[in-house]
């Protein structure tokens, strides 16, 4: 008898402990239980700055189609800001938001991602301008994902909320636009993203940036790469 009653207390507890883990690993995803994170953590965070701009592969038929358009394997991105000694992505998705990092980190295609870095920096992006991007940015904050990428600010999408931000509070262009029509758009499954869209009235003479535009940047170098 008292063998079966030590041998549950014994299952209750490992339940238990194994609850409590559960929960700490949902609440607390930097806990000291996760050797990943705090490895991330120690050897990545420690190279970013503000005003780094950040490539990842998302995944959907959209960045798919965008993959495709551009010949490139980014397709999502934004710019890595500081804010109360706390790293964020500030990022046009629905809506447009600063996203913790690690987060961001987990929506793309097997948690990899490249991070670019003015070649001049340190020299161009002092705390005054970084502070005045982030001023700017404030004014795309809560605004909605731009599917059909106008040109406007009305609604925003990715690449183009990092050129406007740069363009606009830095004096920087960091790549020339180009227009719809200079793209790869004779693939099937990119002409059923336009279709979708556009109909058969596709707007080929848009202004657009894409993500592969700003990653191949001259004016950018890598400092990070772990695709």
């Amino acid at each position: 008898m008292k063998k079966q009653k030590y041998t549950f207390l014994f299952v209750t507890f490992v339940l238990s402990f194994a609850c409590a883990l559960f929960v700490a690993m949902k609440v607390f995803p930097n806990n000291p239980f996760s050797k990943t994170k705090s490895k991330f953590e120690n050897n990545e965070l420690s190279k970013i700055k503000d005003g780094d701009i950040i490539f990842q592969t998302s995944q959907s038929p959209q960045c798919e189609a965008v993959r495709i358009a551009t010949n490139s394997k980014f397709s999502h991105c934004g710019i890595i800001y500081n804010i109360n000694g706390k790293w964020f992505v500030f990022e046009a998705v629905q809506p447009v938001k600063l996203t913790p990092f690690d987060e961001w980190i987990q929506h793309g295609k097997d948690n990899k991602y490249v991070v670019k870095r003015l070649k001049n920096a340190d020299k161009v992006l002092t705390p005054a301008v970084i502070q005045k991007m982030q001023e700017y940015s404030q004014q795309f904050d809560g605004k909605k994902y731009d599917a059909y990428f106008e040109w406007t600010d009305t609604r925003i999408y990715c690449s183009e909320l990092v050129w406007k931000i740069y363009k606009n509070a830095a004096g920087i262009e960091l790549s020339k636009l180009r227009e719809l029509k200079d793209f790869n758009l004779e693939d099937s499954r990119v002409q059923k993203i336009l279709k979708e869209r556009y109909g058969n009235d596709i707007p080929l003479d848009e202004k657009v940036v894409a993500p592969s535009d700003l990653a191949d940047s001259d004016l950018l170098i890598t400092v990070i790469d772990n695709y």
